[in-house]
């Protein structure tokens, strides 16, 4: 197949069309605002539906409607709308449907900057709305990581019944690359039984996440618990690099990755054993692999663009068997290459 030369919103939005999104409820908000851009365009040419809702919080109320409907459907924003979309995120996960959430992470708190960060890690990973959830959290690090990663993400959500989020960044979504587009269109999509389609002469289906009674609410929460069992034990990914003989290992994820790819390169060149590792599962967090790489390292060194929101995850993972230390750059600031090869000297000077 021939590659194209995409813009990373643009080609997860075709990636998401692909995989047989025929609904996107959306709102404009930057460095996003090309993957809605594109589906008011694509979305008519495949009978499917583009709607910019009035505000984030309609457009989220909106993808609970059409996945109770049992569509393929998605939304995207940036931070601060992300926030606005919390509770229906819940709502969604308490209800146990299926969609794709794309955030194209910028700075904050607050409206912050247009430029790109990674201070969303915890709203991401630890919850964001109310209530006992988790969202499957997938973090690429190239245009054409995110076109496979959007693909797989609808067969995740609907497998288990559960919200995903593509969690991106500035650079991410507005970088050009060349990709591929591996699947043409997927036609064999999975018949949802639980889906308020019409009765039919069937039992009534209900789409629903409120309980009046403690003891049947406490029962479906525990069957969620167990769900997020299932997904912490099947679906932690992660890549690494330069890892088996590595002193220092470089943690990172998203575009920080590969500036820590090129950091590792350049330690390399100066004698020093470094290496990187970087969770493409950000919930589930990859500890098992993370852990399977602490043979010969010395120390990890953190990389991220907030004040340290991964390290948490890291430091849970190692459980104490080496030192974790952390550099990172916030404001919308990107770290670089050689900003992290000098925090590797520094930190193997301490180890």
């Amino acid at each position: 197949m021939s590659k194209v030369l995409m813009k990373g919103n643009e080609a997860l939005a075709e990636a998401a069309v692909r995989a047989g999104c025929r609904y996107f409820f959306g709102y404009p908000i930057t460095p996003q605002t090309e993957l809605p851009q594109y589906l008011s365009k694509r979305m008519p040419e495949v009978g499917g539906v583009f709607l910019q809702a009035e505000s984030e919080v309609a457009a989220i109320n909106m993808v609970y409607g059409a996945s109770g409907a049992g569509a393929r459907v998605m939304t995207s924003s940036s931070s601060p709308g992300i926030s606005l979309k919390a509770e229906g995120i819940s709502y969604i996960a308490g209800a146990e449907l299926p969609c794709v959430i794309v955030n194209m992470m910028r700075g904050g708190p607050g409206l912050g900057t247009i430029q790109p960060a990674q201070g969303d890690y915890f709203q991401a990973t630890k919850g964001g709305g109310h209530g006992d959830y988790k969202l499957l959290v997938l973090a690429p690090a190239s245009v054409q990581e995110a076109v496979d990663l959007t693909i797989e993400a609808f067969d995740l959500a609907d497998k288990y019944r559960n919200p995903v989020m593509i969690l991106g960044d500035g650079i991410l979504g507005q970088m050009m690359e060349p990709v591929e587009f591996k699947l043409t269109e997927n036609n064999e999509l999975p018949v949802k039984e639980w889906a308020t389609t019409g009765k039919k002469g069937r039992k009534k289906n209900i789409i629903n996440s409120l309980y009046l009674q403690a003891e049947k609410f406490e029962q479906h929460v525990n069957r969620l618990a167990d769900k997020f069992g299932e997904m912490e034990a099947k679906e932690q990914r992660a890549e690494t690099y330069l890892a088996d003989d590595a002193e220092i290992l470089l943690a990172a994820y998203g575009t920080t990755s590969r500036v820590c790819r090129k950091a590792v390169d350049m330690a390399r060149e100066e004698g020093i054993k470094a290496g990187l590792f970087r969770p493409i599962s950000l919930w589930p967090y990859p500890a098992y692999a993370l852990q399977q790489v602490l043979g010969r390292v010395k120390g990890i060194l953190t990389v991220e663009m907030s004040l340290g929101q991964m390290i948490e995850d890291v430091r849970l993972a190692v459980n104490g068997k080496v030192p974790v230390d952390f550099y990172g750059r916030v404001g919308g600031m990107v770290p670089t290459s050689r900003d992290v090869f000098d925090k590797i000297v520094a930190f193997r000077e301490v180890l």
